[in-house]
């Protein structure tokens, strides 16, 4: 099942206090960036945010799942999505965790 776009732009608006939100629509599924970083996957209508010691921290005791099949468990926040400034916490430690994308190699 395709997540709801209307839902990922609820998701965008909630993670918004986090810096620059974008997303991308993949495979009928949705990528979350914070300032150009892939930081959470939008599957199935559920929200996983790529695991980081700064996010399984600040969580606590989180809920683990996997995003689509054969993938590598994510954080699944499955209702504290509600809470803005939680959301934005949540994601901005992540984006600072993530490394940047790598650069496409140019052949010259």
């Amino acid at each position: 099942m395709a997540s709801d776009l209307e839902f990922v732009e609820f998701l965008a608006d909630q993670m918004a206090g986090a810096g620059e939100i974008s997303y991308r629509k993949m495979f009928g599924e949705y990528a979350v960036y914070c300032a150009g970083k892939v930081v959470a996957l939008v599957c199935d209508n559920q929200l996983f945010v790529k695991p980081t010691p700064g996010g399984r921290a600040f969580i606590g005791h989180p809920v683990e799942g996997d995003p689509y099949p054969g993938a590598k468990p994510w954080l699944l926040v499955e209702d504290a999505f509600e809470d803005r400034e939680w959301l934005a916490e949540l994601i901005r430690i992540t984006a600072r965790e993530v490394p940047a994308p790598k650069r496409p190699r140019t052949s010259g």
